[in-house]
């Protein structure tokens, strides 16, 4: 049977949902969002006897050591974030090689590719904290929660996993990853939420 031609592509997890553009208050620009494209996510799930030999084997190919508390261990391609005990997610800044990576870890855990299952924003600026207090649990003040600290919660009752990546010009650097089905809900919070400080939006952001 002839194969059908077919003009489908994949969508963006933000395609329909954010506008590149200003929202909010006209004469500030206290927050930045920049939608995180064409990543490529996975999580990995170790067995009780099989952390030692997933920690070298991510040693070996990343050069990131595994990590063992709430954290993220990060280099310029990917980043490692603890989510559980014996339980990570694999972010590559670029899908393209995706696969070779996941192909790197065979038998030390249970793999589960999750790239289009996810949405995730890098969230910055002089206000994104405040905007983030009106609705995450979490104490983001440097102190209590520094660069390379993660964290799984749950805002406007959306689970959620945030973590800080390096400073930026403007200040501390988030990103933060809402499961894809979800992505709607959350942006109508968090573009509320940011409006009174003025939301700068960009929707080209792939690494």
């Amino acid at each position: 049977m002839a194969e059908l031609a077919t003009t489908w592509r994949p969508a963006s997890a933000w395609h329909g949902i954010l506008a590149e553009g200003h929202r909010g208050a006209e004469a500030a620009n206290g927050v930045t969002v920049t939608a995180r494209e064409n990543l490529g996510i996975a999580s990995l799930i170790a067995g009780e006897h099989d952390t030692h030999a997933l920690a070298e084997a991510i040693k070996a190919r990343f050069g990131l050591d595994l990590p063992s508390t709430p954290s993220a261990a990060m280099s310029e391609t990917h980043s490692l974030l603890w989510s559980g005990p014996r339980q990570w997610l694999l972010v590559a800044a670029s899908h393209a090689r995706f696969t070779e990576d996941l192909a790197a870890l065979p038998g030390l855990s249970a793999v589960a590719e999750q790239s289009h299952g996810r949405a995730v924003l890098r969230l910055s600026g002089a206000m994104v904290r405040k905007a983030l207090a009106k609705g995450c649990m979490l104490d983001l003040h440097p102190a209590t929660f520094p660069v390379g600290m993660t964290a799984l919660s749950s805002i406007a009752y959306i689970g959620v996993q945030l973590w800080r990546v390096e400073d930026g010009p403007d200040g501390a650097v988030f990103e933060i990853m809402v499961p894809r089905s979800m992505a709607g809900s959350f942006w109508s919070w968090f573009s509320a939420s940011a409006a009174e400080f003025g939301c700068q939006i960009q929707t080209t952001g792939r690494g």
